[in-house]
């Protein structure tokens, strides 16, 4: 197996981790959640690391095409989840963001079938980094209404880009959904 492989790995084996010090108070009042964004932000930069390392030196492998994309969605959703569990994300918009994942995972599983790949969108990848800053930005849980103002205007372009880059895949791909075997 080769490091970004590994790196993938580990990112998902640092999600359980980072949900039980945000939802658990170990280590005091605020300890647990510092620690918890600790891990967010290290789970975070393995994504970038292991995208940087695959294609720098040419190990770029299906395992991976499949599970980093995976451990992404695993990361930000569980982070959102528990977001929406401590009050400071709306369900609806996790709702949203979550469909819109198991709505584009469908649709790439049906490219796969008909031999189509169908690459990660700029619009997915700016989407994917939006999600990750605010969820960053929530956890930090700076005060003040400058900090707010931002952590809402993170919200809502996070939802925007959600939907956009879902409407871009739909439409780059519509031929997918006509193609048959």
């Amino acid at each position: 197996m080769n490091l970004p492989n590994k790196l993938t790995i580990l990112r998902m084996i640092m999600i359980p981790f980072f949900v039980v010090f945000l939802m658990l108070p170990i280590g005091g009042e605020s300890v647990h959640r510092w620690i918890a964004l600790v891990i967010f932000v290290a789970a975070s930069l393995t994504d970038t690391l292991d995208g940087y390392i695959a294609r720098r030196d040419h190990l770029v492998t299906d395992f991976g095409k499949f599970m980093d994309p995976l451990a992404d969605k695993l990361l930000v959703c569980s982070a959102m989840i528990c977001l929406v569990e401590t009050g400071e994300l709306p369900f609806w918009i996790v709702i949203l963001i979550i469909a819109r994942e198991f709505i584009i995972s469908g649709f790439r599983q049906i490219a796969a079938d008909n031999g189509i790949v169908i690459a990660a969108s700029k619009w997915g990848k700016l989407k994917t980094i939006c999600q990750m800053a605010m969820v960053i930005l929530l956890l930090a849980d700076f005060p003040g209404k400058p900090v707010y103002v931002l952590e809402q205007a993170l919200i809502w372009l996070a939802l925007i880009l959600t939907v956009v880059s879902l409407m871009d895949y739909l439409y780059k791909n519509r031929k997918v959904l006509s193609s048959r075997k």
